[in-house]
């Protein structure tokens, strides 16, 4: 996972949360976060637009952490450019 997908991420719920970047980690879990079903629509909203991915609800669902959606995030990317290389 690179550097730079998982800076996006924490910027992306640092934004949405309105909380420090510093208070977010890959290590974070949304229980100490606060982060409760509303924030995670809008964080949803926030990766999607960033990214330029759909996140599935199902998918969403399942995470409970910064890491699960770093790891999300990064299968979709790749998913979407594999898409797009072909022909």
């Amino acid at each position: 996972m690179s550097d730079d997908l998982i800076q996006r991420v924490l910027g992306a719920i640092a934004k949405s949360k309105r909380i420090p970047p510093e208070a977010v980690t890959i290590d974070s879990d949304f229980a100490q976060l606060n982060i409760d079903s509303m924030d995670a629509v809008e964080i949803l909203f926030e990766l999607e637009n960033e990214f330029e991915i759909v996140i599935p609800d199902d998918e969403a669902r399942s995470v409970r952490n910064v890491r699960q959606m770093c790891e999300g995030v990064e299968r979709l990317v790749a998913a979407k450019g594999a898409g797009a290389q072909k022909p």
